[in-house]
């Protein structure tokens, strides 16, 4: 599919069907840490960039297929809140399914009231937070010219105001910047002004192109859960796993997940055994044979292999067209 890939499993929303609206890279941020790797182009004004009817019949035929959902999650290659008609899609979705919807953003665009009102209807947002300072958040964030680090904090806190549902902060914790004592403070202190429901602290775990970046050591994770927890509920970085057991085409549904991040090779793998229980020949065999299409390629990051796009190879196939290189697969 075009616009629906996944479904995909995580601690925060359990199995999850994401959502792109975007083509690769669609931000009015360029950070440091991005697997998509730098914003050549800033886009700061929303518009329709494709169109949601097509969008909306690709939700609408991945819910026939996969069942056992527990979220539809708008997220993908830009900032979510850019795209015009994403309160429509909301609504849309809420009409089909009563598996309820949650939009990942970085929450930049939360001072614009038509972007708080089209929020409003998702039964969780989750923005994002990486500092606690002017400094630091640009250092990090490296917003698009006239995005102020006092205007996200505004957009959060007013935002807060009106979202009577679940508001989850992530905070991208960067080992040797934002995860000093003195940060971690600041961070508490703007946190306190929001008062989100939780906050959920994720790490730089998949391999950030244009810049390295560094985890945090657990002392320092386990020190930023409890200056945050002084605020709020914090929820500790565990990962989930990939589910491809009802993906009805292997190829398609891996590359639709690697085209918009870095997949760790272990956790491909453990997808794959799920999918052939009882036959690590089979996805082993499988694997191998994606990776002789050449649309991927192996890179390292700390220590781990990842599945990342080959550099050409980063459009998402229409339904049905590598996978006709692979032998029928059966369960």
């Amino acid at each position: 599919m075009k616009y629906v890939f996944g479904p995909l499993s995580s601690k925060r929303l359990g199995q999850s069907l994401g959502v792109d609206l975007f083509p690769t890279k669609s931000c009015t941020w360029n950070c440091l840490y991005c697997q998509l790797g730098k914003t050549r182009r800033f886009v700061t004004e929303r518009q329709e960039f494709f169109p949601r009817e097509e969008i909306l019949f690709e939700i609408r035929e991945a819910l026939t297929v996969n069942k056992g959902l527990d979220w539809i999650t708008f997220v993908g290659s830009g900032e979510t809140t850019l795209y015009r008609g994403l309160g429509w899609l909301i609504t849309e979705v809420k009409k089909l399914t009563s598996i309820p919807v949650a939009v990942i953003t970085n929450g930049s665009l939360l001072y614009l009231p038509e972007v708080r009102k089209e929020l409003l209807q998702a039964d969780a947002v989750l923005p994002s937070l990486n500092a606690g300072t002017e400094a630091l958040h640009v250092q990090i964030c490296r917003p698009a010219e006239g995005l102020t680090f006092k205007q996200h904090v505004e957009g959060l806190v007013a935002f807060r105001n009106e979202y009577k549902k679940q508001l989850w902060i992530e905070v991208m914790l960067l080992g040797g910047m934002n995860d000093s004592d003195e940060a971690l403070r600041d961070l508490a202190a703007v946190l306190k002004k929001i008062n989100p429901d939780m906050v959920h602290i994720v790490l730089p775990t998949r391999p950030a192109p244009d810049q390295e970046i560094h985890l945090p050591s657990e002392g320092r994770i386990e020190r930023a859960i409890a200056i945050l927890s002084e605020v709020t509920t914090v929820v500790h970085p565990l990962k989930g796993n990939m589910d491809l057991r009802s993906a009805p085409d292997l190829l398609e549904a891996v590359t639709a997940i690697v085209s918009r991040h870095p997949v760790q090779q272990r956790e491909l793998q453990k997808a794959m055994v799920d999918r052939f229980p009882g036959d690590d020949n089979k996805a082993s065999e499988i694997m191998q044979e994606m990776l002789a299409t050449g649309r991927f390629k192996l890179v390292e990051h700390n220590g781990e292999p990842y599945w990342v796009m080959v550099q050409g190879n980063t459009a998402i196939p229409e339904q049905g067209g590598l996978s006709r290189e692979l032998p029928p697969l059966k369960k």
